[in-house]
């Protein structure tokens, strides 16, 4: 997600005017069927809620509808992330990279991670033709393949893309397209056995990762290969992509998501900033309390950090050195608050958490609801943490801070009251019994959407609604599409019994619960050195919620301290996004981001070990939910 912002957009030098008019046509085309999808996805909920209400039915097959929708935004929304050049990537090696050796880089990933995504579109196809074999109906007399037709299709044109974005030139993208094509061939007709190739195989996969080959590459590439060594089918890896994006819950991602696009996009920033400032501006590190809040409110709603760092950092960081905050204070602050919201609901990690836990593991007990009650309390304890790291830098003069103003403050409350109710109708319509998560994620989306066109008029209908609604689709296909082709791998590990076999050393090795407490946050620490945030939830966890039970650890309890060490991982090399993210908005060395940020990983880690070692934090409110 954050990773979906290119870091380094690649140029694509002037096209003569008849092809810029075919593919100007192409882009609107996809943007307006991604954007289309998206409001299919937030009025059919809402139907069914007035329908229920009203006439005490619903529409036949809303509900699988709107789990095809999501693979429809799935698979879209990322074929026009790689148009984009923004699929979310691990490495940022070719940005250090110069010349031929730069433009080398990009042509062997590009062609390998081409390779790859051709592969899943033949596996697509496979499982394509065994449904339509099947013969089974959608709705409405709608065979169930003409949608599920979007899978090889996806793939096969981000495989195009990722050719085309090889090179600027055609001599590159050309010798992108013979490796590629070489890679398939080798593929097909192997000139070893796969069980000598696979190893050679996995490494190479590897290496296109080190020189910035896509994370789904990396994932649905290794599921590829180890289900080649085998001799097992291949389509089974689609099936479980399909499965998986086609949970009932899901939905919930996009709308929730989107509701958080509609806020960022609009003037909800800068009147919240108002709010917070003047009710807060008056006291001792008062700019740092806004920063916090401000960051936490946002990336909750949007699930994104680094789209908070970049939608609020302009706007914050002259707010904090204007209060006499030193720039590194400043730096540090905005790029660690960016993550602090994904523990507080409607957050897509917890979402994502609460899926695959339940998916994976038999009566886990894990739900949506339980997740997000349960991130409170840490939660708060985080943004608490920071906000007082944030107070101790702040200028201790009095003269330095503004007078309060409560005229000022009312005002500024009146004008932002519509987004301050804005988690109130989230949670309402969540907790209220009368709306299914996916239906209240459907409510929220259509609140935001209310608010800033016709409210606040800050977003245009017709020009400005669409433009967010693929951008929100474009980010959520990035993370979907890591989502579909991990599970694939997942299951791969669960098949061999990874997660038995691990259970049963992990425990004759370790016999204390506190031991293990120990030992998993120094694990959580590494996997977020090396896996971003939403690969981590798909692949680690269906190992982790074992282990956990086994030692009788709450499961909710081990989410929050999941989803804790995903978000310091944020702020840790090698993946520490953030940290890429609020190099580029600010334009500072990394170096210098890192070297700022090590007070705010401190402050961090003591929310985490609390997090770990103290679990009525996490667990008081969920025993509430039968």
């Amino acid at each position: 997600m954050p990773g979906e912002i290119s870091l380094d957009p690649h140029h694509i030098p002037a096209a003569s005017p008849e092809v810029q008019g075919w593919r100007g046509a192409l882009r609107r085309g996809e943007n307006l069927i991604l954007s289309s999808t998206l409001a299919a996805m937030v009025l059919l909920p809402l139907s069914e809620i007035v329908l229920r209400k009203i006439f005490h039915t619903g529409i036949t097959g809303a509900s699988a509808f709107l789990q095809h929708f999501t693979l429809v935004v799935g698979l879209l929304g990322g074929a026009l992330a790689a148009r984009e050049g923004r699929l979310l990537s691990l490495s940022t090696l070719t940005n250090l990279l110069q010349g031929r050796w730069r433009t080398a880089a990009r042509v062997g990933s590009a062609s390998f991670a081409a390779a790859i995504s051709s592969f899943l579109s033949l596996a697509s196809y496979q499982f394509l033709l065994t449904e339509k074999e099947s013969g089974k109906i959608l709705a409405y007399g709608i065979p169930i393949w003409v949608i599920q037709l979007v899978l090889p299709v996806g793939f096969g044109l981000i495989a195009l893309r990722l050719i085309w974005r090889a090179s600027e030139r055609w001599p590159g993208r050309a010798m992108a397209l013979l490796l590629g094509a070489g890679l398939i061939f080798v593929g097909l007709h192997p000139p070893l056995s796969p069980e000598r190739l696979a190893v050679p195989a996995l490494i190479a996969l590897l290496a296109a990762m080190a020189l910035g080959a896509p994370i789904f590459v990396l994932l649905g590439g290794a599921a590829l290969i180890l289900f080649w060594r085998e001799d097992l089918p291949v389509a089974s890896i689609s099936l479980t992509h399909y499965s998986m994006v086609t949970n009932p819950t899901l939905p919930t991602i996009p709308l929730f998501t989107l509701a958080g696009y509609f806020l960022a996009e609009g003037g909800a920033s800068k009147r919240l900033v108002r709010v917070f400032q003047g009710l807060l501006g008056q006291f001792r590190g008062g700019p740092a309390i806004v920063t916090v809040l401000m960051c936490a409110f946002f990336t909750s709603f949007t699930g994104a950090s680094g789209v908070t760092i970049l939608a609020l950092g302009g706007l914050l960081l002259p707010v904090l050195t204007a209060a006499r905050y030193s720039e590194r204070s400043a730096l540090g602050l905005l790029t660690g608050s960016g993550g602090l919201g994904l523990l507080f609901p409607p957050s897509l990690p917890l979402i994502l958490f609460a899926i695959v836990a339940s998916s994976n593991v038999k009566n886990s007990g894990v739900t949506i609801e339980k997740m997000f009650l349960g991130g409170l309390g840490p939660g708060l304890l985080l943004v608490t943490l920071t906000a007082l790291w944030g107070i101790s830098r702040g200028p201790k003069e009095r003269a330095s801070r503004p007078t309060f103003v409560w005229a000022e403050a009312r005002r500024a409350i009146w004008e932002a009251k519509w987004e301050l109710l804005l988690p109130v109708v989230a949670l309402v319509a969540l907790f209220g019994g009368f709306a299914t998560p996916v239906e209240a994620a459907a409510v929220t989306a259509l609140y935001a959407f209310l608010i800033e066109t016709f409210v606040y008029r800050d977003l245009n209908v017709v020009r400005d609604a669409p433009r967010v609604m693929s951008e929100c689709g474009l980010l959520v296909g990035g993370v979907l599409l890591i989502l579909g082709v991990a599970l694939g791998f997942t299951n791969y590990l669960i098949d061999a019994q990874v997660p038995a076999q691990g259970v049963e050393w992990v425990t004759g090795a370790i016999k204390s619960k506190y031991a293990f407490l120990l030992v998993l946050n120094l694990g959580l620490l590494l996997v977020g050195c090396l896996m971003d945030i939403f690969s981590a939830i798909v692949v680690v966890v269906p190992l982790l919620v074992p282990l956990g039970i086994a030692y009788g650890i709450d499961p909710i309890h081990l989410g929050i301290i999941f989803l804790a060490n995903m978000e310091l991982g944020l702020l840790t090399p090698t993946v520490g996004i953030n940290l890429f993210l609020s190099s580029y908005r600010f334009n500072k060395p990394v170096f210098e981001i890192t070297r700022a940020v090590v007070p705010m990983q401190i402050v961090l880690l003591t929310g985490v070990l609390l997090i770990t070692y103290l679990p009525p934090l996490t667990t008081f409110l969920p025993q509430w939910i039968k």
